[in-house]
């Protein structure tokens, strides 16, 4: 009768939680406590509800009694079932307050989101360098871990693997074959061609958390922060006086030689 009256009788004096049932809030204690009674025999784990324990032997005897009814996939745990089911039913529940782009998962929008803040919590513990995604770190760290066994035979430039060495011979042979179907303009790399596309499309990905102004390319952004950083990284060696970006500098440097530069050789190379 109390699932029609909405009576909970029973509540949680740590969090105000309230129950039905008093073995309810039993269970629901040990996420204060910490207690976890139910303990698989064949690898240790523990568990705060016997439910959660039976789930968790599927892993061990390879029981997989949740089956998708569209393509007979099966899981182990009903929850992956859902979220599988997601792939045939479209369903996209999670959506970026900025940009409305909606996600199947909550953890593909907590990556998403990283476009807009321009966040990178991934870092290399070598080196120093961030990334947006855990997969590129982990890409990132066979750098430090492989040798460079593919040399460019033109450059001497070498590379972990073969993949990337092929990528930038291109760059020596002239071929572009990254063609923007906008335009009709080639580019030698596909990274390049997406910032290319920026153009036509207005997207500007990458956004300051100070002022809000956006960008389209992240390197762009890194620029842009030291507006508010007051970095001056680029420094004239005739006069010493310093400039946010590489463009700056070179147009200042034609009150010393007075030669004026092309406005194409000004641009901030991307």
């Amino acid at each position: 009768m109390k699932t029609h009256t909405g009576e909970k009788p029973f509540a949680c004096p740590q969090c105000e939680k309230s129950f039905t049932q008093k073995k309810n809030l039993i269970v629901h204690m040990r996420v204060h406590t910490g207690e976890k009674p139910y303990i698989c025999k064949l690898c240790g784990k523990s568990f705060t509800r016997n439910g959660v324990l039976e789930t968790h032997m599927n892993i061990h005897t390879e029981t997989k009694p949740f089956v998708c009814p569209q393509c007979g996939k099966s899981f182990t745990q009903k929850s992956t079932l859902t979220l599988h089911m997601r792939i045939h039913t479209g369903e996209k529940p999670f959506i970026c307050p900025q940009c409305g782009k909606s996600f199947r998962y909550k953890g593909n929008l907590k990556a998403h989101i990283r476009s807009h803040t321009g966040e990178s919590p991934f870092k290399c513990d070598q080196c120093g360098k961030s990334f947006r995604h855990c997969a590129n770190l982990i890409n990132h760290m066979k750098v430090h871990s492989r040798k460079k066994s593919f040399k460019c035979h033109q450059c001497k430039k070498s590379f972990t693997e073969r993949e990337h060495l092929k990528t930038h011979v291109v760059t020596h042979m002239g071929e572009k074959p990254f063609m923007c179907h906008h335009c009709g303009k080639s580019c030698s790399r596909e990274g390049n061609l997406r910032v290319h596309l920026g153009i036509h499309t207005g997207e500007k990905p990458f956004t300051c958390e100070q002022c809000g102004k956006s960008f389209n390319v992240k390197v762009n952004l890194k620029i842009h922060m030291r507006v508010h950083t007051g970095e001056k990284p680029y420094k004239c060696v005739q006069c010493e006086k310093s400039f946010t970006c590489l463009s700056s500098i070179k147009r200042h440097s034609q009150t010393h030689s007075g030669k004026k530069l092309p406005f194409s050789s000004m641009q901030e190379e991307v």
